[in-house]
């Protein structure tokens, strides 16, 4: 947990909530004060004096003693420990409680912080933590200890990670406390080696950044941000920094004259409400500045409307597009719908007659707290409603659909490795979508994800059963890429026996599934190989295919013999072969033969990596089931017109997709058995006929 420096690793100034903190905080002063040691019992020690008042800036009513009781056996026990800047180690558990006490913390979790390097580098043990604070600490403690590089070896970091991700499950002041001390450690980065600054600050992008902003803890956020741009991107921070510098000793802002404009705007409303400027952080000016190119002197910063009620930031947004040239596109509604990690506002953007543009924020004073500290900012989440209640909170805000999803898929990563590039995949997804299911229930997936997701999202491992799926009530392929707002109903077959399609893996955009596939594949090789020969065989005999009882005389002239009676025959679904088609077949595992057309692609693959072919012929029984291809212009009751057409001739339809419309057009798959593969032709000509239908062919493999 420990890092060994205090240099910032930052050049120049940094803007925000970060400023302030550094401001409050002297390191140097706490040096001293720690080597001091404790104060007498009925009296605050310095070195937590400063912690004690920015807590009962949030919490006037907090018991202090606890506080100086868990200082007293930190410092104690840090005593004679030093990082590498020469400061006492004592500094840096304190730095790391101010932070979560200036986001508005509870008692339990600054505790928690103060003692959350005592077990992992002293003497302290866990269960001295419980005896002394209680089981709340000793699990925060438990769930931010880093495992040892002795047991784990290589393992130890991604092992630590979900340890840490597991206890968050359960308690998700856990990662508050991870954030805050990676945050520390990031700002006293400077002294390392440059290659292991690299290193933590690759850690602190792909893994430390997303979670904080999933948590929304976005002050944290956006200082982890520009850390880790300053290490890894030196040159284009130095850049965005001069422009940062540059633009703050203009003469004018522009900025500030819309601010205002506004303040003007409200006061003649009698809209009591609060203006601020909110200048962009780092990282953020170089996005503004990739994206717009030259940038003018708006562009540095926000405008910040706060205001008591929820109703009231409507008034301020009707205002401002009543009096002011609003930018309608920039307008978005996060207090109607709130994102994923608890952030509520209204974004616009207002217009000078210049061509100076304004971002502006709206929202109370309460979703700016949570906006800035997010799940920090709930205080205690697990204190019963009698208990502080906090305004604004939301059922369980503190276990979301996407740590759910993270916490079930982790279980069956098979390995550390797996689970750490997993791990950084998943939470690159940045937005995450609401699905509902007919039974009114809904299901959080992110952005991007498809039916595939959705059905191992429900049913996990059952999964492997589903069928097809409709989307607000129309038939779609599972590969269908959902959006905000679906409706999903997920058609699941009955056959216990059923195996999921190596093809999903290519639609499947959540862990979850791609963990739950890839299990199945691996467990279950002769599906792999039967997949890859067969694409997706027919799973019973066909009916009438036979081996040949004479030899078969292959391209080239080598006679190959008829040498294997009695096997199981099955017809290959890339292909789907029915009399009188000149048929091929190939032994596959478990004593099977698959059967295919002779100008299937899948035989030229086969016979090219030299698979032995089998000799098959038709035999008496003249019934077969075919796939057939449908392409037609969409209308009303295209559907019905055609299913009832296929069923005047005698097709029974076994399974049938229909893909969403394209551009007017519909692509129609149908799997029929017929009692007589003679009437296969008359079936295709019938359905041409339907109005509408274009097209009606076989299944081909790609390249057939």
């Amino acid at each position: 947990m420990s890092a060994e420096a205090t240099n910032p690793a930052t050049p120049g100034p940094v803007t925000g909530p970060a400023a302030r903190w550094r401001a409050r905080i002297d390191l140097r002063r706490l040096g001293r004060a720690a080597l001091l040691g404790p104060a007498a019992r009925d009296r605050l020690p310095d070195a937590i004096s400063h912690v004690v008042e920015a807590h009962r800036a949030h919490h006037p009513d907090a018991d202090r003693e606890i506080l100086r009781r868990a200082y007293v056996l930190a410092e104690s026990s840090h005593r004679g420990q030093m990082r590498k800047s020469g400061e006492p180690y004592i500094t840096h558990p304190l730095a790391v409680t101010l932070i979560l006490a200036e986001l508005g913390a509870e008692t339990t979790t600054l505790t928690a912080s103060l003692l959350h390097d005592t077990v992992e580098d002293t003497d302290v043990t866990l269960d001295q933590v419980g005896e002394q604070f209680g089981a709340e600490v000793r699990y925060l403690v438990d769930g931010v200890t880093k495992l040892e590089k002795v047991d784990y070896g290589a393992a130890a970091e991604p092992e630590t990670f979900r340890k840490m991700l597991v206890a968050t499950g359960s308690d998700v002041r856990v990662m508050s406390i991870k954030l805050a001390d990676r945050l520390h450690n990031m700002r006293t980065l400077g002294v390392m080696r440059p290659e292991k600054q690299a290193r933590i600050a690759k850690v602190t992008r792909d893994v430390l950044i997303p979670l904080a902003e999933r948590l929304g803890v976005q002050a944290l956020k956006t200082e982890l941000e520009d850390l880790v741009f300053a290490i890894l991107h030196p040159e284009e921070y130095e850049h965005t920094r001069e422009l940062i510098v540059d633009n703050a000793s203009r003469a004018d802002d522009p900025l500030a004259e819309i601010a205002d404009e506004v303040r003007g705007v409200l006061r003649d409303a009698d809209i009591q409400a609060e203006v601020v400027i909110r200048p962009r952080h780092f990282v953020s000016v170089h996005r503004v500045a990739r994206k717009r190119g030259q940038l003018r002197g708006a562009d540095f910063g926000r405008l910040l409307v706060l205001v008591n009620e929820d109703a009231d930031c409507y008034g301020v947004l009707g205002e401002l597009h009543t009096c002011l040239t609003p930018v309608v596109s920039e307008f978005k509604d996060f207090i109607a719908v709130p994102k994923f990690n608890l952030y509520q506002s209204l974004h616009t953007a207002v217009a000078r007659g210049d061509g100076q543009v304004a971002e502006v924020l709206i929202r109370t004073h309460q979703m700016h707290k949570v906006a800035e500290a997010g799940v920090i900012a709930l205080g205690n989440p697990y204190a019963p409603p009698s208990e502080e209640p906090v305004d604004g909170e939301r059922e369980d805000p503190t276990r979301p659909g996407w740590l759910s999803r993270l916490l079930d898929w982790q279980e069956a990563a098979p390995d550390p490795d797996t689970f750490w590039s997993t791990l950084r995949e998943d939470l690159a997804q940045d937005r995450e979508i609401t699905v509902f299911r007919p039974d009114g229930g809904t299901l959080g997936l992110p952005e991007g994800a498809t039916c595939v997701d959705a059905a191992y999202a429900q049913y996990g491992e059952d999964a492997h059963a589903c069928i097809g799926a409709r989307v607000n009530g129309r038939l779609a392929t599972l590969s269908t890429v959902l959006r905000d707002g679906d409706t999903v109903q997920l058609l699941m077959g009955q056959d216990p026996a059923s195996e999921p399609s190596r093809e999903w893996l290519e639609h499947a955009h959540t862990p979850a599934a791609r963990i739950a596939i890839q299990r199945w594949i691996a467990t279950h090789p002769s599906h792999e190989e039967r997949h890859e020969e067969t694409r997706e065989a027919a799973p019973r005999s066909a009916a009438g295919a036979q081996f040949a009882d004479g030899p078969l005389v292959r391209p080239g002239g080598a006679d190959l013999l008829v040498d294997q009676p009695g096997a199981t025959v099955r017809l290959a679904g890339c292909c789907t072969p029915v009399p009188p088609d000149d048929i091929t077949g190939f032994a596959v595992r478990g004593g099977a033969v698959t059967v295919h057309r002779v100008g299937c692609a899948a035989v030229a693959r086969m016979k090219d990596s030299g698979r032995t072919e089998v000799g098959v012929r038709w035999g008496d029984t003249t019934q077969c089931r075919v796939t057939l291809f449908a392409e037609s212009f969409g209308r009303p009751h295209l559907l019905a017109d055609l299913t009832e057409a296929m069923a005047l001739e005698g097709a029974e339809i076994v399974s049938a997709t229909v893909e969403p419309p394209s551009q007017q057009r519909v692509r129609h798959t149908y799997t029929v058995q017929l009692p007589d593969a003679a009437l296969l032709p008359a079936l295709m000509r019938a359905m041409r006929n339907v109005p509408g239908v274009y097209d009606v062919s076989r299944a081909q493999t790609p390249g057939a």
